[in-house]
């Protein structure tokens, strides 16, 4: 099975931290975010994956080399592909065409979900979905009494579902697909000015392709930087009592509160860490307070008392703050 990763996006509402770095290499609890998506759709299915398709943009030999980790570390075989310009989801994908064949899971990279079920792969089609209150600001499904999806709805005004597409979608024939969407490009099928996917899905079920629902249990957005703080808590208590706290580091006269994620030679003196906290590698906090914040790498923290807050990599920051979302190599001191 293969996965295709659309990710070539600029991550506008996450800046400044995504002016050094692509989004779903942002870490949630010591991993980057595209990591944790691919290995969580590893654990649903029974069949081993044996491509990743990663879709970026202009990003550099190191992101791409990252990914060839993120993919090897699960045993497969990365593919890089670029989006020179954005026009839409469906554009995204058919980057991605010569990877596209066989049993696929396309998803997006800027979502993150836990899930009880097992894919079923001998499904046409599955399209992972969750209930939301305001279905209004989301593509949405319906469902007939024999769990088909019957219709695709995108950010309805009137009520018609509550289960909102999370990005996350399976195709038994990948060719099928590919085909689907060369025939938007060839046509110039656009919405405005982009290409997108529900178009595929529609003509796809119009020619009698069964669309499964696939429900996860949570969907966890890391759009901005307190959905992304949030998800990181989230994911923190999923992995509650588990090691997080790697043998590297050092607290002195410090208190860490479960659960929290401390990197390697992480350096904690004189605070009180967590709880729903993460800290990147060869960080040194002192003198400091933190509660559910992410901090990155290779930064200083000291005499703060920070909540709710993101920081950045090679950041040094003195002085006293409440919340802050500090981007790469900033220094501030009060």
């Amino acid at each position: 099975m293969k996965i295709i990763v659309p990710m070539a996006g600029m991550g506008k509402r996450m800046r400044p931290h995504t002016l050094t770095v692509p989004k779903p290499l942002i870490p949630i609890a010591g991993k980057p975010i595209v990591q944790r998506l691919v290995e969580e759709i590893a654990k649903v299915s029974d069949e081993a994956i044996d491509e990743i398709a990663f879709i970026i943009g202009d990003f550099g030999k190191d992101v791409e080399d990252i990914l060839r980790g993120i993919a090897e570390n699960i045993g497969a075989k990365a593919s890089i592909y670029h989006q020179e310009e954005a026009l839409g989801t469906a554009h995204a994908i058919y980057c991605a065409a010569p990877s596209l064949s066989g049993k696929v899971v396309v998803a997006f990279a800027d979502t993150l979900f836990k899930a009880d079920f097992v894919l079923d792969a001998e499904a046409d089609s599955v399209i992972w979905v969750q209930k939301v209150e305001d279905p209004s600001a989301f593509g949405v499904v319906k469902i007939d009494g024999k769990n088909n999806i019957t219709d695709f709805i995108e950010k309805p005004k009137d009520f018609v579902s509550d289960l909102a597409i999370i990005g996350i979608y399976y195709f038994k024939d990948g060719d099928n697909l590919r085909d689907e969407l060369k025939y938007l490009m060839d046509n110039e099928v656009v919405v405005n000015g982009e290409y997108q996917l529900t178009d595929a899905l529609e003509n796809m079920k119009n020619k009698g392709l069964s669309f499964k629902p696939g429900q996860v249990i949570e969907w966890m957005d890391c759009g901005n930087k307190d959905a992304t703080i949030h998800t990181n808590q989230r994911i923190l208590e999923y992995h509650k009592g588990d090691e997080l706290v790697c043998s590297s580091s050092t607290a002195e006269n410090s208190i860490i509160i479960s659960p929290c994620y401390i990197g390697e030679n992480v350096k904690i003196k004189n605070s009180v860490i967590g709880p729903h906290v993460s800290v990147g590698a060869n960080t040194t906090v002192s003198n400091t307070l933190v509660r559910n914040s992410i901090i990155q790498r290779n930064s200083n923290l000291e005499n703060l008392n920070l909540e709710n807050s993101m920081i950045g990599n090679y950041v040094d920051i003195q002085g006293e703050v409440s919340e802050w979302n500090v981007g790469d190599f900033a220094t501030f001191s009060k």
